[in-house]
């Protein structure tokens, strides 16, 4: 069941993350300001499945990899503190704070900072839960058994 759970939820983690972060940049972009209240506001609603599935998939990894050794493990055991810590610290702080100064029409410098900071944290931990889904599937694809010709 671990085996099913992991990819499922690693890659339901990604696409919520890759949401936010197109969600904002195009609202920011070419989007009115009501759209980019409106992204802004809806963003911490995401936490309720976002939250649930990085947990999931973080559980199920350590599950997988207990028995696992070698690099492609020990790379991905070693992302996932850098992921975790980007989020927990930087991303959904700053959510958050974004999410307030947008509801109250407050667009100042700090809000801009603040959304610059969140676009490049937000596209390290892309890049690097990227890179673990990418060694995940290396990894997978060494234990299924080859395609049978015909």
């Amino acid at each position: 069941m671990t085996r099913i759970i992991h990819p499922i939820a690693g890659a339901l983690a990604l696409l919520t993350i890759v949401t936010f972060w197109l969600s904002t940049a195009l609202s920011e972009l070419f989007a009115s300001q009501a759209t980019v209240v409106t992204v802004k506001t809806l963003i911490p609603w995401g936490f309720f499945l976002l939250i649930p599935a990085l947990v999931a998939a973080g559980g199920s990894g350590f599950s997988l990899a207990k028995p696992m050794r070698g690099p492609l493990i020990s790379d991905k055991k070693k992302r996932m503190p850098i992921i975790a810590a980007n989020g927990l610290l930087i991303l959904i702080p700053a959510a958050l704070y974004l999410s307030f100064k947008a509801q109250a029409g407050v667009f100042d410098t700090g809000f801009y900072i603040v959304q610059a900071i969140e676009l490049m944290i937000g596209a390290v931990n892309i890049v690097l839960l990227g890179l673990n889904m990418r060694d995940g599937m290396r990894l997978s694809a060494g234990r299924r058994p080859a395609p049978q010709r015909c």
